[in-house]
């Protein structure tokens, strides 16, 4: 090396994102980039002591919802406190460009039913300078922000903006409509975007119950739209399906990826009404990259787990009438009233009522949970509420009421939606491990008042390397290899993700040992005082981007190296690192 590095991160123990063993060495930085991997003389003109440390490539986050945050702050928390110095956005469908400006309203209200993020919130704090995709693509590289950022184009947003009213109805689109959705989608791509996403699933509707405006968009628009992108540079097209329709929507999904060679990569999850569609789904999508197409599943890391309370967005009671009557006093005057016998009384004496809220059902104790401390998302049947219940001679419901009641009324339940239909993680293992899949769905930025999974990130480290009991584990260099280089070549990002000479230096210094994800709590931190669940996190010594420092001990240091991605990155040869 001739030239003094920007930086030296000396003696750690990297997993390099190869997916190889884990090995002792230095890393060079110079100008933003991995200069040398190896034994470094050269001093640098900052050093970090990593010995008995983990090294690892900065972590990758392909499904995020951070449209909306990107305008209004410049640290793209919570995922930057999870090791993520790249996250992908604009999944699902739902974003807020193109967009005319009598349509922002029709947007927010989708953003924030499909995302529980509150409408206030994105009212006050969306800026829309925008109208194009390409504007709202120019008006964000005017940012600088604490990890990179790239951006998908919605097909809601991309819809409702060709088609107006006639779109947010989900009426079939013409041959007009098609042709000027497919020189939008082409527009985007040379702006810049990743890919495209877009919804098929009954559970996404606006925040009034209106299904998702793509929910039956036919083959010909989605055909259209893939083949313009395809046509115009390396893109990418993600799909969320459901159960319900997945029997037809899967084959129309492949027949897309074959007619247009457009890679696609959808949301799949172990769904409890049919506990092995999964595995089908895999065995297609293997099927398909033998033909030569490519096709990615995404995999949460662990249940994708709702969190009931009185602070937060839905709670076991919230349609019982004796609660509903004192449901929007603030929490300290509900807690006090909820805590009366006479109130207690009634509301346990009634029963949960019919709702069309997605994300509600009739509560079913024997699969909701206490999360503990540390939290514990793969817990035994037995410790579910209605188990509980039982051994104690008491009604799960009592049990409910009183876990919400506690820390003044932040008490919290656990909910693990999917992946959790036999009781243990062993089917996320195997999804995980399938080589057509990447770890994904944290949805950070979103779900601010239901889920807390944007630390998916940490618990792919402590949990499938080092904590899990309850069944095998994962190693450090496959976890670390599937969320840096498998999760950013699988969206084109082909200069990360390795720490390797020639690569983006992004990188974390973690302790392992101490690392460590505290229980989700309520934070009002955002615009006009919103709420959003947020954990904790221990054990980041150091996270770099683009070679700077951005955050050292959990804390931020203020450094905002990161950048909008424009478009897919060069590709890199990955050599040896080092012996």
């Amino acid at each position: 090396m001739t030239a003094s590095p920007d930086l030296v991160i000396r003696g750690g123990t990297l997993a390099d994102g190869s997916g190889g063993e884990l090995f002792e060495a230095d890393v060079a930085v110079k100008d933003g980039r991995i200069v040398e991997v190896g034994k470094i003389t050269a001093k640098g003109k900052e050093e970090i002591d990593a010995k008995g440390k983990l090294v690892t490539p900065g972590f990758v986050d392909v499904h995020t919802h951070y449209d909306g945050q990107v305008t209004w702050s410049q640290d793209i928390t919570p995922s930057s406190q999870n090791g993520v110095t790249t996250a992908i956005m604009g999944n699902c469908g739902v974003g807020f460009a193109p967009c005319r400006p009598d349509d922002h309203l029709r947007l927010i209200q989708l953003m924030e039913g499909v995302e529980d993020i509150p409408e206030p919130v994105l009212s006050a704090g969306i800026p829309w300078a925008w109208e194009s995709f390409p504007d709202y693509m120019d008006w964000l590289s005017k940012r600088d922000f604490d990890i990179d950022v790239g951006a998908q184009l919605p097909h809601a947003a991309l819809r409702v903006y060709v088609m107006g009213e006639r779109g947010a109805r989900r009426d079939p689109s013409t041959a007009e409509d098609n042709k000027a959705m497919a020189a939008l989608a082409r527009e985007a791509v040379r702006a810049g975007a990743l890919g495209f996403s877009t919804s098929r699933t009954l559970n996404h509707r606006t925040s009034t119950g209106d299904f998702t405006p793509t929910l039956k968009a036919g083959e010909d628009e989605l055909t259209a739209i893939a083949e313009a992108m395809q046509g115009s540079g390396p893109s990418v097209l993600q799909f969320v399906l459901d159960l319900a329709t997945i029997n037809e929507d899967f084959p129309m999904m492949l027949r897309i990826a074959e007619n247009t060679r457009c890679p696609i990569t959808f949301s799949l999850a172990q769904n409890d009404r049919e506990p092995q569609r999964w595995r089908r789904a895999l065995a297609e999508i293997n099927a398909a990259a033998a033909r030569g197409l490519t096709v990615t599943a995404q995999v949460a890391a662990r249940p994708v787990g709702l969190l009931l309370g009185l602070e937060l967005s839905r709670n076991p009671f919230q349609t019982h009438p004796s609660y509903k009557a004192i449901a929007k006093l603030p929490l300290a005057e509900r807690v006090a009233r909820l805590r009366q016998p006479e109130v207690r009384a009634a509301i346990l004496a009634e029963t949960a009522s019919s709702t069309d809220d997605p994300l509600f059902f009739r509560p079913n104790y024997d699969k909701i949970y206490l999360l503990g401390d540390p939290p514990d998302y793969e817990q035994p049947r037995e410790n579910a509420l209605g188990p509980q219940a039982r051994r104690l001679g008491k009604q799960p419901e009592e049990l409910a009421y009183d876990a919400m009641l506690s820390d003044e009324g932040r008490g919290m339940l656990y909910v693990p939606f999917v992946n959790y239909s036999e009781g243990n993680l062993d089917a996320v293992r195997e999804m995980l491990q399938d080589p057509r899949s990447v770890p994904g769905l944290s949805d950070g930025g979103a779900h601010c008042g239901i889920i807390c999974d944007a630390s998916f990130p940490t618990y792919l480290l402590t949990h499938w390397t080092r904590d899990r009991s309850r069944g095998e584990k994962l190693s450090i260099p496959f976890v670390v290899a599937a969320q840096s280089r498998k999760t950013a070549l699988s969206v084109g990002l082909n200069d990360r993700g390795v720490i390797a000479p020639g690569f983006k230096a992004d990188v974390n210094v973690i302790d392992y040992d101490r690392l460590h994800l505290h229980p989700p709590k309520v934070h009002y931190d955002l615009p006009v005082g919103g709420r959003r669940l947020l954990q904790q996190v221990d054990g980041y010594d150091a996270t770099i981007v683009a070679g700077v420092v951005t955050r050292r001990d959990g804390v931020a240091t203020g450094a905002r190296p990161g950048r909008l991605l424009r478009g897919a990155q060069a590709a890199k040869e990955f050599g040896a690192a080092a012996s």
